[in-house]
């Protein structure tokens, strides 16, 4: 008869699972916790020469955290000290240490890896997460911030595009000068830095103007920074100078859902003020303009005929002036602008609103077209290269989702730091 060369797990080992452990005594509390006691099975090597030993020194009793089985588990380790039997070592003595549970580490690596998954790859709150496992919020999120530090470095990747947009980190807070007793607006903004191609958050930085993006950049290596190509932001001026004076070779393009939608506020501002120099008020149900508003900021091409014969009863009936449908064509050349595919057929697009912008000669739709022209050269870069800050945006969206769910953050750095590890999550999936 054949019988096997190895002693098999007994059950209540195979059940609890722990990785180079088995149980030896289970005992159930009045409570219902469970008190499990376990042992190694890792041979006993000693950490300074290697030799394994085989002379118990001593035992002792160490409580350790670990995930629920089944239930409330509290885990007892009946943890040895051995002695090292090399002559020629100076470590006469040590404890023994697993893979699972580390020197000096009270919890198990499965807890750890556990916590992580349902903070970051599940986005549970941390405090829910910290009562699900019986553990408190600290040490939640030490495990996060533990995780943090071991995310590969910026300064190694080698982005080719970048994109830059802002989000608001918590809500606007007021604060009085000590001096002079006046109340000061605050709004706390965020930086988020994306690399377009692969869509990971590279960093975040605080505040929305030049000098953090600028000091971010300039903490790169010289060839990180030869290396992005292009870089894509929303119409801010901050966000171009501190490009311009750190990435001076980089080519700028500027965010086309931006651009489109400086028009719809211009047509927006025409409206209101056509409703106010004609009724001399704001704009009701009855009236076609403000009922057809959503309309009036559809693209052209995306309307059904009845959308065009309804946009044509807004402008006949509604808009004395003439100054509605104006301004409804400067935003339809604009479009027709950013959708060309070449710098020749964009030019020609640009000198037909500037027509349109002269002909309608309003204060809003020269502002509009003077804009353009201070962007001119990024939107140039944005029709040849087509990079756009829209995995920023789709970034920013799971940020917010992140703030609601923690229902907002103080610590900046525990902020950045479940930003950063959900994003390099999702690159790892």
């Amino acid at each position: 008869m054949l019988e096997p060369t190895l002693a098999a797990d007994d059950a209540a080992s195979l059940i609890f699972n722990l990785p180079d452990y088995r149980v030896t005594a289970a005992v159930l509390l009045p409570d219902g916790a469970r008190h499990i006691t376990v042992e190694t099975t890792f041979p006993p090597g000693c950490p300074s020469c290697g030799v394994v030993a085989f002379r118990v020194k001593e035992r002792r009793c160490q409580r350790l955290r670990d995930i629920p089985v089944a239930g409330r588990v509290v885990l007892l380790w009946d943890k040895r000290r051995w002695f090292c039997d090399e002559y020629l070592c100076e470590r006469k003595s040590f404890c023994e240490a697993t893979p699972q549970v580390p020197r000096r580490a009270r919890s198990t690596r499965r807890l750890r890896q556990s916590v992580l998954e349902a903070v970051i790859t599940s986005g549970r709150a941390v405090s829910e997460t910290a009562v699900a496992f019986g553990i408190s919020w600290w040490l939640v999120q030490q495990i996060i911030g533990d995780a943090a530090l071991r995310l590969p470095d910026v300064d190694l990747l080698a982005p080719r595009m970048l994109g830059i947009d802002e989000h608001r980190y918590r809500s606007v807070r007021f604060f009085q000068d000590p001096g002079t007793k006046a109340w000061i607006r605050y709004e706390p903004w965020m930086t988020t830095i994306v690399d377009l191609d692969t869509g990971q958050v590279l960093g975040i930085v605080d505040g929305r103007d030049r000098k953090g993006v600028g000091n971010w950049l300039f903490a790169r290596p010289l060839d990180w920074r030869l290396g992005v190509q292009v870089v894509a932001i929303d119409p801010s001026a901050a966000f171009r100078k501190a490009l311009r004076m750190w990435l001076p070779r980089t080519a700028v393009s500027v965010d086309l859902f931006h651009v489109t939608m400086l028009a719809n506020d211009m047509l927006t501002t025409v409206r209101q003020g056509l409703s106010q120099q004609v009724r001399g008020r704001r704009g009701r149900t009855t009236d076609p303009a403000w009922a057809n508003r959503m309309l009036l900021l559809k693209a052209n091409e995306n309307l059904s005929e009845r959308g065009h014969h309804r946009l044509a009863g807004v402008f006949a009936a509604d808009d004395p002036t003439g100054s509605l449908q104006a301004a409804w064509q400067v935003k339809e050349q604009l479009r027709t602008l950013l959708s060309t595919g070449s710098l020749e057929d964009a030019a020609a697009a640009k000198t037909a609103l500037a027509d349109l912008v002269e002909r309608a000669a309003m204060p809003e739709t020269n502002r509009l077209y003077r804009t353009v022209c201070r962007w001119w050269a990024e939107i140039e870069v944005l029709i040849v290269t087509g990079a756009t800050t829209a995995k920023v945006e789709a970034n920013n969206t799971a940020i917010k989702h992140i703030k609601r769910t923690a229902r907002g953050y103080r610590n900046p750095i525990n902020y950045k730091s479940r930003i950063l590890l959900r994003s390099a999550a999702r690159m790892a999936a």
